[in-house]
């Protein structure tokens, strides 16, 4: 810009410099002609350099100012863009408050008829328990007119004596019925009001969840630079299926978990009225081959809304930090259940897998899972672990199981489906319980799904 206005002083002062040699005619005063004078060809040139300086600089301006009008442009058209974002984040941000202050109200609102619930039925269990206890002063009452109508006076009054024994008897028995009838009302409200603890606990992780993903959203960052990012942080996931329970999930399927110090994986959920459990084993049709190898039965295999095996580190990250409940439910071909349940813990892959069950493993149903003081080893065809020293037990009979010896039980043999095959050492190669319906009978159903112990003391 300097040398534009350099160069247009230059211009000037050669324009008054040079004015007295451009063409003119001068006439005396007797009117004759004077010579014609013209501008040196040097400072023609000068002049037209100048002039095109001055064209060259006020073009470069002009590029230049263009330039930095379309930056300026491009910066407002991205503060725009960045002050629409804002907008629409702050709408977002205000619908979502409205949206969580309903919830919160309404689950504040379901919270309180709940525990008004709680209340009427604690006031009826105890009008209950002091109707029992008026029933229970009225039998003794009658219990001990009976005992002095029995005794009697003699002979003499023994005929209508009898008569009112009858009639008391009578009572008695009525106000037995009338007892059995109230201990039975009052074990009803108790699981409601066990059930009805178990929702207020559900509502309030979800109010307490809401408020976390609330704030969470609430703590989106905006950089300096104007554009928008957000950062969400890790999901906090259920440790299995219980858990999910307890935050109110309810409907039977696949669900995705994260137990203590281990990788999130899927897992297929069984929501009962009492809690949640984890399958960890299903065969129903034969759609899935489970004479497998160590390592598909330590990673898992199969389809979680069909035949499975989750994984034997899976089941162990699981069950490790706490008491777990094993429950295994079998079904035969006449769709008759029977259902086996054991503490028990799960060691890890320096130990093979070893199941140890705690208790009950005494009993007949129970026994065809040893019980082993030392745990018992999983074996595979590639990986003889069990108990038998000429044997293997997996390649001898199909699958991988927990084998003390190959007699016992093996849900993870063949399936067969009715009639079985006729050969006997076909058979027992099949799915079976040995201490529900024998060795070769080759089971319809069979699932097995652990919980946390606590259960057992909601059920």
């Amino acid at each position: 810009m300097k040398v534009t206005v350099t160069n247009l002083l230059l211009c000037t002062a050669l324009l008054a410099t040079t004015g007295s040699g451009f063409p003119f005619e001068r006439k005396g005063s007797a009117g004759k002609e004077k010579r014609v004078q013209y501008a040196a060809w040097d400072d023609v040139n000068v002049l037209a350099h100048g002039l095109l300086q001055l064209g060259q600089g006020l073009k470069e301006h002009v590029d230049k100012t263009k330039l930095q009008v379309r930056d300026i442009t491009a910066k407002l058209k991205s503060f725009n863009g960045t002050v629409t974002d804002l907008g629409k984040l702050t709408l977002r941000l205000q619908e979502d408050n409205k949206v969580l202050r309903a919830r919160t109200e309404g689950l504040e609102e379901r919270e309180s008829q709940v525990l008004n619930v709680s209340s009427e039925l604690r006031e009826k269990a105890d009008e209950l328990l002091t109707e029992k206890q008026r029933v229970h002063e009225r039998m003794s009452q009658l219990e001990e007119k009976m005992n002095n109508v029995l005794q009697g006076e003699g002979l003499q009054g023994a005929s209508g004596n009898s008569t009112d024994a009858r009639t008391i008897q009578w009572m008695l028995e009525a106000q037995n019925r009338r007892i059995d009838e109230l201990v039975d009302r009052i074990k009803q409200q108790q699981e409601k009001l066990d059930k009805q603890n178990i929702r207020i606990r559900t509502l309030q992780n979800q109010i307490q969840n809401n408020m976390q993903s609330f704030l969470k959203r609430k703590g989106d960052v905006i950089p300096q630079n104007g554009s928008i990012e957000q950062h969400d942080s890790p999901q906090n996931m259920a440790s299995d299926c219980h858990e999910l329970f307890l935050r109110g999930e309810t409907s039977t399927g696949v669900y995705t978990i994260k137990p203590l110090q281990s990788e999130p994986f899927d897992v297929f959920c069984e929501m009962t009225a009492d809690g949640g459990w984890t399958v960890i084993q299903r065969r129903q049709d034969g759609s899935v081959d489970f004479d497998q190898l160590w390592q598909a039965y330590q990673s898992g295999f199969g389809n979680l809304n069909g035949e499975f095996w989750l994984g034997l580190e899976k089941m162990h990250s699981l069950s490790k930090d706490g008491n777990y409940i094993l429950k295994v439910q079998l079904s035969d071909w006449r769709d008759e259940l029977e259902t086996i349940k054991y503490p028990f813990r799960l060691s890890g892959e320096e130990s093979h897998y070893s199941l140890h069950i705690l208790d009950n493993a005494s009993k007949n149903l129970e026994s065809a899972l040893a019980n082993d003081p030392t745990g018992l080893p999983f074996s595979t065809r590639d990986k003889d672990n069990d108990q038998k020293s000429d044997i293997n037990c997996a390649k001898h009979l199909s699958g991988g199981w927990w084998f003390s010896n190959c007699g016992h039980s093996n849900l993870n043999g063949r399936y067969f489906v009715t009639p079985p095959p006729k050969q006997r050492h076909q058979r027992k190669q099949g799915v079976f319980w040995k201490t529900w319906r024998g060795r070769y009978y080759p089971l319809k159903t069979t699932t097995m799904m652990i919980a946390p112990s606590e259960i057992e003391n909601k059920s």
